[in-house]
């Protein structure tokens, strides 16, 4: 068992490409979660680093066409696998059949993400050691101020019980992070061209206005310090202490 406080330790300050080796090395059974633009920035850096790169996603259902088609253009740029994650059939029709389409927009959008993302999401967990997010510190108000570059996940279990969690951009900016997607000419959603930043699914995603963060273009209804879909619960309980 990986003593995570060493690790933490040795890991403060370095590099987003000095983290994920660092993952790499350490677990065999890890894999890049994968959505957005964060995510393929750390597929370029670790695809020059192992041959053995394992990325998956969580298709909801409910996602934009441009998305879909961003996804596609990721599996075929690096010639990877991507392990697509779904929802449970029979719990997606019970909501839609008591609820409707859009009752995130009367009750608020856990019960719908609790469905379609993190069910799919332990599911595939429970089959891991480690996860690699592309988490940002600057990603949230009030929910992502203390990620670490690694840590234990207290949301999820892994397939041996302990999880742990890398977040290799902890200490990058959203500029950062587009900054070196250029460099690389790594693939991104289309959808960033029309002012969409933090995409999800199409009816919880919106563009944000010059000025706004970035986050006010997800689930705008609700209060801006409980904008986290349950993958990364963890930070929820956090910023509460």
């Amino acid at each position: 068992m990986t003593d995570i406080e060493q690790l933490q330790s040795e890991l403060e300050g370095k590099s987003p490409r000095a983290i994920l080796k660092a993952a790499l090395a350490h677990y065999d059974e890890i894999a890049i979660s994968f959505s957005g633009a964060e995510d393929v920035a750390l597929i370029e850096m670790a695809h020059k680093l192992t041959d053995r790169l394992r990325v998956f996603s969580l298709d909801t259902g409910r996602l934009h066409p441009e998305t879909y088609e961003f996804f596609e253009r990721v599996r075929k740029h690096y010639g990877i696998d991507i392990e697509f994650q779904f929802p449970d059939a029979a719990s997606v029709q019970a909501l839609v059949t008591e609820k409707g389409m859009f009752s995130f927009y009367e009750d608020g959008h856990g019960e719908c993400c609790g469905i379609r993302k993190v069910e799919p999401l332990r599911r595939k967990l429970n089959t891991l050691d480690a996860w690699v997010t592309g988490q940002r510190k600057d990603q949230s108000p009030g929910t992502r101020n203390d990620v670490p570059a690694v840590q234990l996940d207290d949301a999820f279990e892994g397939r041996n019980g302990e999880l742990v969690k890398f977040n290799p951009l902890a200490n990058w900016s959203s500029k950062d992070v587009w900054d070196y997607i250029r460099i690389s000419e790594a693939p991104y959603n289309r959808l960033h061209e029309r002012g969409f930043v933090s995409i999800g699914c199409e009816p919880c995603t919106r563009p944000v206005l010059p000025g706004q963060h970035e986050r006010e273009g997800r689930w705008w209804w609700e209060e801006a310090t409980q904008k986290e879909c349950g993958l990364h619960a963890g930070n929820l309980i956090a910023s509460d202490v």
